[in-house]
């Protein structure tokens, strides 16, 4: 199989405030050709006064390739980079992140990156799990991409004979783990819960079902490198596993969700955005371990994707028992954050809540006189079983209570701002109503109904979400979904044939939130609206007489 390099070319017509971007695919050494499918432009128009606009067309969106990193769907580009465009080109302000692929030689990883993209794509196909599967193939395929590039230049640099090895601790669904023992590097992958596609890998790819509790007993004197990948509570913990497993072993963790030593990670300063402060507090427990931390942003479809690395120490081997001493007396000062903390029952999405109640203070000091084999009691590993705590299992009327009330806020209904609404005819227009930001909906609802969101992972804007035949949430921006102006997209047109009869099966089941709640009604006719406009028009679901067989 052939490595193909892939390159984009830029042309900028000034004068027409036009850039057109044309991908080239390398046929062989030095011989590129121009993948038509893929061109696009981005042009800049002047609206009114001092307003312009951006907006992107391109040459064959029928015909469109994407594979979500290098070639992105055309949605996401229209939904949200013309926006991210239009933002970054407003702001005066640097950047608090490094720049993508700092760490490593881009040329290597854009090759290999596509050569294993080539072979590991079928994965897409036969991918099991419930989660979006080009979204999370492609990104491990990045970030394994990432790992292998990085390893084969320390390979070189200290003149390694063996292929490094590795141990995944909170593995997830393994395709990493998968991916890096193909390609030639020992390891395994470690996570509290077996996933499903686990047995589709075969044997070569060794995934251990088992709940990591940091102490002596999880310690990995064999492995060179750890890996963190989106690992939750085991994230501050990665540094001092690496640091205590061996001298020689190092690691690299991608942070996702925000925890401490003991649970939820509280936010320190406003100043910073709570991201980059839990960057900082992650590279400060490596600091804090003995390792130069260095970080990198990854080329992968998150917006989560700065990378900490460990590759080297500050101290020598001798300096071992005293750089421990300095480390154990770290985590033993971040004890006090469990007072002030209902850590174990807020998690991301993750842990049940605590049995015990309120964290005392006597069962904080019992943690300072934990034997050193177990190096804390506090911590808790996340259920075997995962907890769903995306608003979807929140009482049905509790949801209609605010879907109504986020509705109402936003459908004008001051008289001057009706009349900003145009008629056409003397026939009233159907009121869009207007779109506030996430920070000003939360702000009218009561403390009770927020406290509740707050217990669900995303709160409020996952409850939104969910909600998606009402509203639309993008950019931390809500408004009242149109259903008149949406138009299909390539993607729709190209929905399987399950899609197609799931949708068919779905139709006319439930009643039409618009027609039921909206003062214009539903914006489009009974016909063409896939919700009852009436109880006449309810069916029952031919998917719930399945279920109950």
């Amino acid at each position: 199989m052939t490595n193909r390099s892939y390159r984009r070319k830029c042309v900028s017509d000034v004068a027409s405030n036009i850039v057109t971007f044309l991908p080239l695919e390398e046929l062989s050494p030095g011989h590129f050709q121009v993948k038509k499918n893929n061109i696009y432009e981005i042009r800049l128009g002047p609206v009114q006064d001092d307003e312009w606009s951006l907006s992107l067309f391109t040459l064959d969106a029928e015909g469109w390739e994407s594979d979500g990193v290098i070639y992105p769907k055309i949605s996401w580009m229209k939904n949200e980079l013309l926006s991210r465009l239009a933002k970054w080109s407003t702001e005066d302000k640097k950047s608090d992140f490094k720049s993508t692929l700092s760490l490593i030689a881009v040329d290597k990883y854009s090759k290999l990156y596509q050569s294993l993209k080539e072979k590991y794509k079928d994965m897409v196909k036969i991918w099991p799990e419930v989660t979006d599967p080009e979204k999370f193939v492609y990104e491990d395929v990045a970030i394994a991409t990432y790992l292998l590039i990085l390893w084969e230049e320390e390979q070189s640099q200290k003149q390694l004979k063996e292929k490094q090895s590795f141990v995944d601790l909170g593995c997830g669904n393994g395709l990493l783990v998968h991916i890096l023992s193909n390609e030639g590097h020992p390891g395994r992958g470690i996570d509290v819960r077996r996933r499903k596609i686990w047995d589709m890998y075969g044997s070569q790819t060794i995934l251990e079902e088992s709940a990591i509790t940091p102490s002596d007993n999880y310690l990995f004197p064999e492995a060179d490198w750890l890996i963190g990948n989106h690992s939750d509570e085991l994230t501050p913990w990665l540094p001092v596993i690496a640091a205590r497993s061996s001298y020689s072993c190092r690691f690299f963790v991608l942070p996702c969700c925000f925890f401490s030593f003991y649970g939820k990670y509280n936010r320190k300063s406003s100043k910073k955005t709570q991201y980059r402060e839990y960057l900082d507090f992650v590279c400060e427990v490596g600091t804090q371990c003995g390792f130069i931390v260095e970080e990198d942003c990854l080329r992968i479809p998150s917006t989560k994707r700065v990378c900490l690395i460990g590759k080297s120490r500050c101290y020598s081997p001798a300096e071992e028992a005293q750089a421990d001493a300095q480390r154990a007396q770290y985590i033993s000062s971040h004890t006090t954050e469990c007072r002030n903390s209902e850590a174990a029952s807020e998690t991301c999405n993750h842990n049940a809540d605590s049995a015990n109640g309120d964290v005392n203070s006597d069962s904080v000091n019992s943690r300072l006189k934990t034997p050193p084999e177990n190096w804390i009691s506090g911590f808790r590993p996340r259920d075997k079983v995962e907890q769903v705590r995306n608003c979807a299992l929140l009482p049905r009327d509790f949801i209609e209570k605010v879907v109504l009330q986020v509705a109402q806020l936003l459908l004008c209904s001051e008289i001057e701002e009706k009349d900003d609404l145009s008629t056409d005819g003397g026939k009233e227009s159907w009121n869009r109503g207007r779109s506030l930001p996430l920070r000003e909906v939360a702000e009218v609802l009561d403390k009770a109904t927020l406290q509740r969101l707050k217990k669900e992972c995303g709160g409020l804007q996952t409850l939104l979400r969910n909600n998606h035949q009402v509203f639309q949430v993008m950019n931390a921006m809500v408004s009242i979904r149109d259903w008149s102006q949406e138009t299909r997209t390539a993607t729709d047109k190209h929905r399987t044939e399950a899609k197609r009869k799931l949708s068919a099966d779905a139709l006319k089941t439930r009643l039409c939130w618009f027609y039921t709640n909206h003062p214009n009604g539903c914006p489009r006719s009974a016909i063409h609206c896939p919700y009852a406009h009436g109880a006449e028009e309810l069916r029952q679901s031919s998917l719930s007489k399945k279920h109950r067989l």
